[in-house]
């Protein structure tokens, strides 16, 4: 087993008051089929309890009422344990409001705010696409976050970023089909990206945990990591061996009211604690996929 991850023990998550299916920008949405508002609150404070159980802190940010995904915290922002923080520009107008809200929060915390673009003006980036891994900064690009995006976060922060195209509809956002377990492992779906992002993938994790069809699409690398549990919204007897053998506590939460507008355990959480030390470097660093 590598190294336990340096982050994920404490996050940020948005409360359900306001959670509903408004609009469609992803395959799993209709508005059809509505969040039953008691269970999903259920659901997101069981989250909220099972990290406080594993030694994480939770910060809590009110939705706005007119913001209805905002409860998908993961893409507010990208937060570093160095107190910079990186706004998200939605590529979807109707989420854009949400940013208004969370750079109040993180300025309101600390937070010395920078931002790829506003207004639909400049390279769209959306955090729940970028992840600490190695020496690197992970970040997915092609469905949702801009590859202009990925530069302007290389050279921004002075820091080592790693593309990985992303080619299905139904992994639009990183944190679907890539899950960092710890230092050397990280749950991975290859279909989810480009032949050359697959190829780049699998050099960029020493121990991938290559995930099924079945196991991808129920949302299992949707996961996070608090210290040595991880709390997942479904895990195959399989995946379960194989995270159990790796010295990790495996909690299985339902989260199927977030699943109808294609959300779960990671969307809803946003880390606030990103090491930048191990992937600085000077005048930043972009690698794309051969």
């Amino acid at each position: 087993m590598g190294q336990s991850l340096e982050w994920g023990r404490r996050y940020l998550m948005v409360r359900p008051d306001h959670f509903r299916i408004d609009y469609v920008i992803n395959p799993y949405m209709s508005t059809h089929d509505q969040p039953d508002p008691e269970l999903a609150l259920k659901q997101w404070d069981s989250l909220r309890q099972a990290i406080v159980d594993a030694d994480g802190e939770v910060e809590v940010l009110p939705q706005r009422p007119d913001s209805p995904d905002m409860v998908y915290a993961m893409n507010l922002g990208l937060a570093a344990a160095d107190g910079r923080a990186m706004l998200s520009h939605m590529r979807f107008e109707p989420r854009r409001k949400e940013s208004l809200t969370a750079g109040d929060w993180f300025v309101g915390h600390g937070f010395a705010l920078g931002r790829p673009g506003s207004d639909g003006v400049g390279p769209h980036f959306e955090s729940g696409d970028a992840f600490v891994f190695g020496d690197s900064l992970v970040v997915g690009y092609g469905p949702r976050t801009e590859a202009g995006a990925l530069k302007h976060l290389a050279t921004e922060w002075n820091i080592r970023v790693r593309g990985l195209r992303i080619a299905h509809e139904g992994m639009y956002h990183l944190d679907l089909p890539f899950c960092p377990v710890d230092s050397t492992h990280a749950m991975v779906y290859p279909a989810a990206f480009d032949a050359a992002s697959q190829a780049a993938l699998f050099d960029l994790v020493p121990d991938p945990i290559v995930l099924t069809d079945d196991e991808a699409f129920a949302f299992s690398g949707n996961s996070i990591v608090v210290n040595e549990t991880i709390i997942m919204p479904a895990c195959s007897p399989r995946l379960h061996d194989v995270l159990a053998g790796l010295g990790l506590r495996v909690v299985v939460l339902d989260f199927t009211e977030f699943h109808k507008a294609g959300g779960s355990a990671r969307c809803l959480t946003n880390p606030l604690d990103f090491p930048l030390d191990s992937i600085t470097t000077p005048g930043g660093e972009l690698i794309l996929p051969a």
